[in-house]
């Protein structure tokens, strides 16, 4: 499998280092457009792949195109492509919040998938949600699962209308864990432990829980009442936690991440 990206940023870099890491194909099949002269040797020099600075020259002979610029840059980027994709090539979008209909007017192409992959990617744990155009073909969502599977997991949604969702809970959902962690370890040094020993602490006990969430399959509500004594110190500060509202509160952020990746959609839309 050949493949172009158009952008060679940090999820653009993260998904050449785990295709060429798992195999899907070789340094040499892979090209990479990307404005930054820098951005370009860096890339060329630490994983072997060609660059360019033009994104019509990466196009030409690949099977996917992966489009990884930011949402922002995709109305010149698709100016500069249209008219130059040939039948049976797969365009692959990781443009948060840019609708397939948007690419396919954009570039003159029908063969779509969208997907939404997240930060943890970078290092081969990431969480992808992704969705085809009518018409892609299952050798093309084959591919499209292959490279996205290389980067941790990956969900497919049969309709595009579940991407924003993914955005909201997936895409942003290492930030809302981020910020548990940081309040964890504020509270941790606020008891009177050095922070060093604090983010220790706290980094453990995420990944560990995660990874009893992952390996136990175990529903969440299941492993919390297994740590949580009757009368204990975990009841009580789950109990805390319960009158002060963290269920709604996190609804509520979701929500509004919802929303507010909504409103960008229909204003790349416009």
């Amino acid at each position: 499998m050949k493949i172009a990206f158009i952008g060679g940023g940090k999820m653009g870099e993260a998904i050449i280092k785990a295709i060429i890491k798992r195999k899907v194909c070789s340094a040499k099949d892979i090209s990479v457009s990307d404005v930054s002269k820098s951005r370009r040797l860096y890339l060329k020099k630490q994983y072997g792949v060609a660059v360019t600075a033009d994104n019509k020259k990466a196009v030409p002979g690949v099977d996917v195109i992966v489009l990884a610029v930011k949402p922002q840059n995709i109305d010149e980027v698709l100016a500069d492509l249209n008219g130059n994709f040939k039948l049976g090539q797969l365009i692959l979008s990781i443009a948060a919040g840019v609708k397939i209909n948007k690419i396919q007017e954009g570039t003159g192409h029908r063969s779509i998938v969208r997907a939404m992959p997240n930060t943890p990617a970078q290092i081969g744990l990431g969480m992808s949600g992704w969705t085809a155009a009518r018409g892609v073909t299952d050798r093309q969502k084959l591919r499209a699962k292959k490279i996205l599977g290389a980067m941790g997991k990956e969900i497919y949604f049969g309709s595009e209308k579940y991407l924003d969702m993914v955005t909201a809970i997936s895409g942003s959902g290492p930030a809302y864990v981020y910020l548990f962690a940081e309040s964890l370890i504020e509270g941790a040094v606020g008891l009177g432990l050095k922070q060093k020993d604090a983010e220790k602490l706290v980094i453990q006990t995420v990944l560990g829980a995660a990874q009893m969430m992952d390996k136990t399959g175990k529903a969440p509500a299941e492993l919390r009442r297994d740590v949580t004594s009757k009368g204990g110190t975990t009841e009580r500060a789950i109990k805390v936690l319960e009158e002060n509202k963290l269920a709604g509160i996190v609804s509520k952020a979701v929500k509004a991440a919802y929303e507010r990746v909504k409103e960008l959609g229909e204003a790349k839309s416009g």
